[in-house]
Order: C-alpha cells, then sequence, then structure tokens
C-alpha cells in the first residue's frame, strides 16, 4: 500500500530512486507509513507530502494556517477525539451533514468509525500532521495552564511536591516547559527572563514588540534558570559569566530550536531564548514579501554565475530569512551551496552548513578559505565584520563563485561606503559586486479590526505626501480586537529596497563617486528606497503611519531626496 506514493513521489521529481530505497529499508525499519518516514529522514517537508497524498488519493489538500474554523464546527468533535487520531473538523454542512475532517491520512479506518459512531458523515481532506497538531492546540485551548501549575507551586507542602516530581515532573520544570510552549504558540521570536528586585519579569517579543506577560516570585527563578541551563547544556554552577547554548523541542508536532544566551545582572542571571521555528524559517522567494518590481530584480541578480550579493539591516530584520529563500530558490543537485553561519539557524537538506563559534574554533576568514577547497558553487557568510572576511568575500566572487554575506548598514547605498571601510578597493568591488538588499520589518495591521480615516495632516508630513488640497487620501488604523490580542497589528511584513548593479553603477563605484551621485543614477533606473516602500504599503492598508515612523523615521518628500 505505500509503493504508490513512492511512486508518486518519485514521479514528481520529489526524491530519487536512492532516497525511495532507503525510505523502503526504513519503513521496513521503523513501521512507520512511508510518507511520514520520508518527512523525517528530511527528504521532504509536510506540505510536500500533504499534496502527494491529496494527488495520489484524490482528496482535497487543506492548508490549515489558511483555514478559519467555526466553533459551532469545532464543537461537534470533542478534544480527546480529535487528539487521539490526530483529526480536525473544519467544515459542516447542515443540509448533508458532511463534515470536512483535516486529516494526516485519509483512510484511518478507526477514525472514521470513531467519528461515525458520534453520528456525524464524515468527508476526508489532507492535511500536514504537524499542521493538525497545532491547529488543535490552538483551537482547542492549551492544555498545559501556567496558573494551575502557579497555584500547585504556591500551595504544595515538600511532600506534595516531591510525589509530583515522581507523578509528572516537578511543577517548576513544566512551569518551564509551559512559558516556552506558550511562546511558540504566541508567535514570538524571544523569551526574555529578567530578574528584578522582587520578582521575575516574563516577556515575549511579539511582532518585534516586547509584552510583558508575566511576573513571578522570585524564588522561583534559581531553579527556572537551572532548569533551561541544563536543557541547553550549559554549566549550571557558572552564574558569573555570559554563557551561549541551543536547546531543540518539538511543539505541536514540528522541531523548534531555541538559542540560549545567559547574562550576569544585578539581580541574577538574565537569560534571553531566541526561537527559531524551522517551519517558518523557509520561504519561497516568490512570497517573502517582494512586489512584482522588485522581485523581478532579486531573480536578475540570482541569475549572474558569479560575484557578490549583500542583504543589509539591524539585528531582527529578517536577513537570514531572505539570505534562505534565496538560497532556496538556487539549492539543486547539480549546484554546491556551502554556508558559513554563527549560528545555524535552519539546517536545510543538500546545504553544507559550518557553525561558527567558540567550539568551532574557526572565524568567517578562515572558514571561506577552508570552503573554498570544498569546490562550493554558492557561499554564504553569515556577516562581513572585518577587512579580512570582506576580503575573502570579495575574493570567491572574483574567482566565479556566487557569494550571499550579511553587512551591517543603514541602506543599500550606505553599503558601498561600508565596504571601502573595511579595505575593499572601489575599482574591484566594480562588476564583481551583484547587488544589494536592504530590509526593515514593520507590525502588520490585523485585517480584523483596522480602519479606514481620511488622513490628517500630521500623517501626510510623515509620509511625505503632499497637502490636503491636492485631494483626499485615506490610511488605515489600528484598533484592537481579540484576534491581534488587542494590539492592533498582527504579523509582521518587510520593507525592501533594493540596489541591482549595471554598468552605469559599475563606472560610478569604480569611480568612487558619493552616495548621493550614486543614488540619483540609481533613480534614474527605477530605484526604490525603504521609504518609498513603506509608503506604498501604508497607502495599501497593510501598515500605519505610525509604524513607519517607528521603524524608518518620518519620511521625506520626494523632492527632497537625491
Amino acid at each position: 500500500m505505500n509503493a504508490p506514493i513512492g511512486q508518486t513521489l518519485a514521479a514528481a521529481g520529489l526524491i530519487g530512486q536512492d532516497q525511495l530505497h532507503i525510505a523502503l529499508h526504513e519503513q521496513h525499519r521503523r513501521h512507520r507509513p512511508f510518507g511520514r518516514v520520508c518527512v523525517e529522514l528530511g527528504f521532504i517537508d509536510e506540505a510536500m507530502l500533504r499534496d502527494a497524498l491529496s494527488q495520489r488519493l484524490g482528496r482535497q489538500a487543506v492548508k490549515l494556517a489558511d483555514v478559519v474554523v467555526d466553533p459551532t464546527t469545532l464543537a461537534l468533535v470533542p478534544e480527546t477525539l480529535a487528539r487521539r487520531h490526530d483529526l480536525l473538523p473544519i467544515a459542516h454542512d447542515p443540509e448533508s451533514g458532511a463534515l470536512t475532517v483535516a486529516m494526516a491520512d485519509a483512510h484511518d479506518i478507526v477514525a472514521l468509525d470513531a467519528l461515525r459512531a458520534a453520528g456525524l458523515r464524515p468527508l476526508p481532506a489532507i492535511a500536514a500532521e504537524a499542521e493538525i497538531r497545532d491547529a488543535i492546540d490552538r483551537l482547542y485551548g492549551q492544555k498545559i495552564a501556567i496558573d494551575d501549575i502557579l497555584r500547585e507551586l504556591e500551595s504544595a507542602t515538600p511532600a506534595a511536591l516531591h510525589a509530583a516530581t515522581r507523578e509528572n515532573g516537578h511543577p517548576l520544570k513544566r512551569l518551564v516547559d509551559a512559558l516556552l510552549v506558550e511562546a511558540v504558540k504566541a508567535g514570538a521570536s524571544d523569551i526574555h527572563f529578567e530578574p528584578e528586585a522582587g520578582f521575575l519579569r516574563v516577556r515575549y517579543r511579539i511582532d518585534g514588540i516586547l509584552h510583558q506577560t508575566r511576573a513571578l516570585h522570585l524564588e522561583h527563578w534559581p531553579p527556572m534558570a537551572v532548569r533551561i541551563k541544563v536543557m541547553a547544556g550549559l554549566n549550571v554552577a557558572e552564574s558569573r559569566a555570559p554563557q551561549d547554548g541551543r536547546v531543540s523541542l518539538t511543539v505541536a508536532g514540528r522541531p523548534v530550536d531555541f538559542r540560549v544566551s545567559t547574562l550576569p545582572t544585578l539581580h541574577g542571571e538574565n537569560v534571553v531564548l531566541r526561537i527559531l521555528d524551522r517551519q517558518r524559517g523557509i520561504v519561497p522567494l516568490d512570497e517573502i514579501g517582494f512586489d512584482a518590481a522588485r522581485l523581478a530584480l532579486a531573480q536578475r541578480m540570482l541569475a549572474r554565475p558569479q560575484g557578490l550579493i549583500l542583504v543589509t539591516g539591524p539585528t531582527g530584520s529578517g536577513k537570514t530569512t531572505t539570505l534562505y529563500a534565496m538560497l532556496d530558490r538556487l539549492d539543486d543537485e547539480a549546484v554546491n551551496i556551502m554556508t558559513l553561519e554563527d549560528p545555524v539557524e535552519y539546517p536545510m537538506a543538500r546545504l553544507r552548513q559550518t557553525p561558527m563559534g567558540e567550539v568551532a574554533r574557526i572565524d568567517f576568514a578562515a572558514g571561506v578559505r577552508a570552503m573554498l577547497r570544498q569546490d562550493p558553487d554558492i557561499l554564504l557568510v553569515g556577516e562581513v565584520r572585518d577587512a579580512e572576511t570582506a576580503a575573502m568575500a570579495l575574493r570567491a566572487a572574483m574567482t566565479g563563485h556566487r557569494v550571499f554575506a550579511t553587512l551591517h548598514a543603514n541602506d543599500t547605498i550606505g553599503a558601498l561606503p561600508r565596504l571601502v571601510d573595511l579595505g575593499l578597493r572601489p575599482q574591484m568591488l566594480a562588476g564583481n559586486l551583484n547587488g544589494v538588499v536592504a530590509q526593515r520589518l514593520v507590525r502588520r495591521l490585523c485585517p480584523a479590526c483596522k480602519r479606514l480615516a481620511p488622513a490628517s495632516e500630521k500623517e501626510r508630513q510623515l509620509l511625505g505626501l503632499p497637502p490636503a488640497a491636492d485631494g483626499e487620501i485615506s490610511l488605515a488604523h489600528a484598533v484592537g480586537c481579540p484576534a491581534c490580542g488587542g494590539r492592533g497589528y498582527r504579523e509582521r511584513l518587510p520593507l525592501f529596497e533594493m540596489l541591482c548593479i549595471d554598468d552605469a553603477l559599475d563606472e560610478c563605484i569604480a569611480a568612487a563617486a558619493s552616495p548621493a551621485a550614486i543614488a540619483r543614477v540609481a533613480r534614474a533606473r527605477g530605484y526604490l528606497d525603504l521609504a518609498d516602500d513603506g509608503r506604498r504599503k501604508a497607502l495599501a492598508g497593510d501598515t500605519s503611519p505610525q509604524e513607519l515612523l517607528r521603524v524608518l523615521g518620518p519620511l521625506a518628500p520626494a523632492s527632497e531626496r537625491p
């Protein structure tokens, strides 16, 4: 029964014959479904398996992240039944009685019989197993109740705590686990544990903004810190020196990495965990947020057989996501892609990824030298931070390689003097720099509650728009509702500016032209900066002028720019 799905995957070019044989061998050894084995081996992802099963079985495929479930439909299936069989009701037709149910295995007779026994008429649809579990947790409510754990800690006697430890783990251990899971469910990018004089503050960074979620008794913090250190493989006896580590967990059926950093402060160790959700990290290039013009520029830069492409922006602006989207577009069995990262955030099959840092005992410059002896076609240098790394990256680009790197600069044109400041000669950059991408992340207005209103004079000034006499303009504003937690914003979207280097710009670079002169030449060729992209997205109702002011500052009118 498993051979057909293997043939479907092979016929679609998703796996090769060697991978087919490996997966069949592992299926026999593990006694797991063939498709699930392919996912666990990293040959395909959940979405590929979902689409292949849908094609093979002739069933509808659903992406649960895009599905809104009516609470009355959800109430038709008890949570215990949904969790036991990994299924989720997503639509109900009262006239026919048909209940569309998202399932990873549409031929699960036991699950279908259980639904029929409950008086339902199930109509299976194919969904990824990890998406189903995540949706169950999100829609039915999280079962790890943090408030219950805190009440248990406050009221339990030492004997009761000891008994709880034997039965289901110490409450403090469960509290740490629950906070990590809660942060992932909330879509947080970072978790901050901040000890104060009398309490422990817990904050999540959601959509780029820190929000305090808990204030815990300070006596809970030392054992919680030990628990986090043990999970991350850190020295639990060391509390007066910074430490860095990493821990991997499975949340809602998918792997999530937490990058752990500790730092001694006045009231104890401050601990920050960076959440690296692998499933959310790899975004296709045409879904990353480029408009049609910028997507065409990106594809033109990627089409060049050699040269250097830089991505600039502050920490947390999505540079790594953009780089991985570009590598994902170029990833193929015919090319050898190698990366140097500090640390490796999103492991990808077929890429040779090397972590930097003290443990690796290698820096970026030495890493580039070593990679050039490994016959690479494409190189990713996590960060150009010194003259030696910059020189090695440019040398690799000059010797027929495609090189991708990040650089700290405010914008695309500002990256050029930054490279010269690192010791690269403008004459050497000309002809070897393919392009520069700069980006920022702004919060997206919640689609459920945003409202339109005529732009005020102050908002026109913020956006660099003409006075109101030139015509009324409506802008979207944040309101706040239960869907966005009262914040008025939900998730983030990127702002991009892209400088694709052509012959005219190469001449400017070789002549060491000023940034203003380069900007004038670029604008004559259709160059748009971050302010242009921000203004466009504010006028489209995707974000607000206030959010652009927070991220970019006041936007200058077009007449005042180079």
